[in-house]
């Protein structure tokens, strides 16, 4: 079982914790990451795509022509870059008048896109070709019921027709991610909801971040666990930020998935980055450990 990593911009520049959680955990499931050298952005699948759509197209086809080389499917582990790179390929592939458009344009740097890879995200890869079952036995050390609030975000899995990773209505995939590392999934009101980075208007953004985290305190959640960069730095630090503006006091801890599941492998919490988010997650791991 070998994949080709994408990690996109957000994660390897301003959380590379994220990439090293990624890389342990699919370590010790025996999952091999080949890496490509010469990846950029996805690009951006909101701004830049609204810009030019067509030099959207074709960034998202270099990045995927650099992973044809090899032969091995993408996995992805941010949901921007999941969103960009699928709805690329799946374009693509379906469009021959399109495919050769874009590869007009890539013949001017000597790449083609012949369409031959998948792009998946990682969860996908664990849940269909490695099993839950399996993941929960990589567990050495359980997260002992600890309460996480689930938080899916909208570009894991809509559009479904495009993402493939799950029932865009009634997911399962991380929920069944965290009961495999030990931990308790619980849903909020917002679960599926965006977090608000794409809006422009701040006030909105700020407004959507403050739903959503009260929405997670209601639940008695001992943290929220989620799935894109993006949406950890809306609740992270955007608790904070948010806090001082509105002088409303929040303190929920939030954790990406493959933190999580590093944990519960016996990674320490140093080693997954938890001693660089902006909420401390230290009360966790006393409540997990009694």
């Amino acid at each position: 079982m070998k994949y080709i990593p994408f990690f996109g911009c957000m994660m390897t520049t301003k959380y590379p914790w994220f990439e090293a959680a990624v890389r342990r955990t699919f370590d010790n499931m025996g999952l091999e990451l080949v890496d490509v050298d010469g990846f950029t952005c996805c690009p951006d699948p909101i701004y830049f795509q609204a810009h030019d759509k067509m030099e959207w197209y074709t960034i998202a086809a270099r990045n995927i022509s650099l992973a044809e080389e090899l032969g091995h499917d993408v996995i992805t582990t941010c949901s921007g870059c999941t969103a960009t790179l699928s709805e690329a390929n799946l374009a693509l592939k379906e469009d021959p008048e399109l495919k050769e458009k874009i590869n007009k344009r890539l013949k001017k740097i000597g790449r083609e896109y012949k369409g031959t890879v998948n792009v998946r995200h990682a969860v996908t890869v664990m849940r269909d070709d490695y099993g839950m079952d399996r993941v929960a036995k990589t567990v050495t050390h359980p997260l002992g019921g600890l309460k996480i609030a689930v938080h899916y975000g909208c570009h894991l899995l809509k559009p479904s027709r495009v993402m493939r990773v799950d029932d865009p209505d009634r997911p399962t995939i991380l929920d069944n991610l965290i009961t495999a590392a030990g931990g308790r999934p619980v849903h909020h009101d917002k679960t599926l909801l965006c977090c608000g980075r794409a809006c422009m208007d701040n006030s909105i953004s700020d407004h959507m971040v403050m739903d959503i985290l009260d929405n997670v305190v209601e639940t008695r959640a001992d943290c929220m666990g989620l799935i894109c960069p993006t949406c950890f730095d809306e609740f992270d630090m955007g608790q904070l930020i948010l806090g001082r503006k509105y002088k409303k006091k929040f303190d929920v801890p939030v954790i990406y998935a493959f933190q999580l599941l590093g944990l519960a492998q016996g990674l320490k919490p140093e080693e997954v980055g938890l001693h660089l988010h902006k909420v401390k997650v230290d009360r966790l791991f006393e409540k997990a450990a009694g």
